[in-house]
């Protein structure tokens, strides 16, 4: 799936159309003092039951998400493409 690098948006901080810049998005480290990650921690720490999670099918294709940022306040929002997909996201130069 290609899409440009640069193409014009609406900015719901702006509140009108301005240029933005796209870029692939990239999922952050988890935090390490979250509840979640707190809990497995603790629950794997003793002598406990299952604590990994059950093995799901994994589904086909994802949806893709960009994230994009306007020119004008620098803010960065994300945007998702499309219905799932297979393909990566190609983004312009």
């Amino acid at each position: 799936m290609k899409i440009p690098r640069e193409n014009m948006n609406f900015c719901r901080y702006c509140n009108k159309h301005t240029k933005h810049i796209a870029r692939a998005y990239n999922k952050k480290a988890q935090r390490g003092q979250s509840l979640g990650t707190r809990r497995h921690n603790r629950a794997i720490k003793g002598y406990v039951g299952s604590v990994e999670p059950k093995i799901h099918p994994k589904k086909l294709g994802k949806k893709q998400k960009v994230m994009i940022e306007c020119q004008e306040c620098k803010k960065i929002s994300e945007k998702v493409l499309g219905m799932r997909t297979k393909k990566k996201i190609e983004i312009g130069r």
